[in-house]
């Protein structure tokens, strides 16, 4: 166990050492006179013909990539830096203008589908979650990646700059670049050291990390530390519909499948889920609940205190603890699915609308602003370093985690019932199978709105 010094170290170090390699010309130091003759004697080739690229010119035409947060480079990295030399280089080339244009979450679907049915998007590349795009793409407002792209763009071709995105109603829509996050249990070193609980990572090495192991360590860490009488230090926290959807992934269970229009909520698997939900909260009471309702959202943030052993949380929600954290997948439910770890419900990416003017030239465009010197050792490397600070932290996402969700998209059918059958069990203290009774007809029904349309 490791603990990382930082990107920004690890890239000063490479700098000095390129530049320092690098010389004046960027050959050594040493040029070559342009007439002079191949040091090993042989005859010296005629060049290929150079092919000079048909450059559009777009007469200063805005390309607008819109999003619910600022995707300007912000300059403060080199990478960053590059990015906006690029993107000056991409600007002049074809005469146009990139703008990044920053959308309030909520305004975000109503602006696109508007515009959109009027045969104009607002934007030319929009961020949407999958569970948003999915209305979209029955709409026929979303334009597949074979639309805009071609045996030449690097999405097909490696992939280094840009990635298809999971499949979503049948067909690949989405892109971005590459990352390595992933959601998993995360949990706090300082207190699993104080406690004498074995780390995690241990029982995952040897292949024992199961939704029965983990039970056994959130109960061990539930304890009475003071001896006052009343439990002040627990083995997990979340929000509830969060902590649903992960174990229920793990446990082979997708709860509304948009191509087959299965639901799955009130499955055999789902209703293993809730009951193991129901242990957690209301048999085995392992779960801190902060607000006083496990169905409120800010119990994404009760792990804060410092008294959790173990929680679920996103990793942008990571920054300035008070104590040293580490991650391990979801455990493994009695059905899990080998290759699925977590539900990935927040996905989001990038997608083209229809009606965008020129979409393979905009797509091609994006895809050149991209193309810059790689001085990570892999696609998101700074912004992992800047969040996790131990190695196996890092490999245990980018080689156990990343890459291993299961596409979610059940809130993208409305009225679908995930929400109140969650409820029903952890706060209701209601039987899963007897919710799930309650909830079948609305689960069925609800996945039929696209047909109705």
């Amino acid at each position: 166990m490791r603990k990382l010094k930082g990107f920004s170290i690890l890239m000063l170090c490479l700098v000095f050492v390129l530049t320092a390699c690098s010389g004046k010309g960027g050959n050594n130091g040493t040029t070559t006179p342009a007439n002079s003759t191949p040091t090993n004697g042989a005859a010296e080739s005629t060049p290929e013909p150079v092919v000079e690229e048909d450059v559009p010119d777009l007469d200063g035409r805005v390309i607008r990539i819109a999003a619910w947060w600022d995707q300007t480079p912000a300059g403060e990295t080199q990478s960053e830096l590059n990015r906006l030399e690029k993107i000056a280089e991409v600007e002049k080339k074809y005469n146009v203008k990139i703008e990044f244009v920053n959308i309030p979450y909520d305004e975000m679907v109503p602006n696109f589908t508007t515009s959109a049915l009027a045969g104009e998007p607002f934007a030319d590349i929009i961020q949407l979650e999958y569970k948003l795009a999915l209305p979209l793409i029955k709409q026929g407002l979303i334009l597949p990646i074979s639309e805009f792209t071609d045996e030449t763009s690097n999405i097909n071709n490696g992939a280094n700059l840009v990635e298809k995105y999971p499949p979503i109603a049948g067909d690949y829509y989405s892109f971005e670049s590459p990352n390595s996050l992933g959601a998993g249990v995360h949990y706090n070193r300082n207190l699993f050291k104080d406690l004498g609980l074995e780390d995690p990572k241990e029982i995952y090495a040897r292949g024992e990390w199961t939704w029965d192991k983990f039970l056994e360590l959130a109960k061990d860490a539930t304890r009475d530390t003071n001896n006052d009488g009343k439990i002040d230090v627990y083995g997990f926290s979340g929000w509830a519909p969060d902590i649903f959807r992960h174990f229920a992934a793990s446990n082979g269970v997708k709860l509304a499948d948009e191509v087959s229009l299965e639901e799955g909520l009130t499955s055999p698997g789902s209703i293993e889920t809730g009951e193991f939900l129901n242990r957690l909260y209301n048999i085995d009471k392992v779960v801190k609940i902060g607000t006083g309702n496990p169905m409120e959202w800010d119990e994404y943030n009760t792990f804060k205190s410092g008294d959790v052993a173990m929680f679920t949380t996103a990793e942008w929600n990571l920054r300035d603890l008070s104590f040293d954290f580490g991650i391990v997948p979801i455990p493994k439910g009695p059905n899990a699915v080998e290759g699925i770890t977590y539900a990935d419900y927040l996905k989001n990416g990038k997608f083209i609308g229809k009606g965008v003017k020129d979409a393979k030239l905009v797509y091609k465009i994006y895809e050149e602003t991209l193309d810059i010197p790689m001085l990570e050792e892999y696609s998101g490397q700074e912004y992992l370093e800047s969040l996790y600070g131990f190695e196996d932290d890092v490999d245990m996402l980018r080689h156990h985690i990343s890459g291993t969700g299961l596409i979610s998209v059940e809130d993208g059918f409305p009225d679908f019932p995930a929400w109140p059958f969650v409820n029903d069990i952890v706060v209701n203290q209601i039987s899963a199978a007897a919710a799930a009774e309650t909830y079948k007809a609305q689960a069925e029904s609800s996945l039929k709105v696209f047909d109705q349309q």
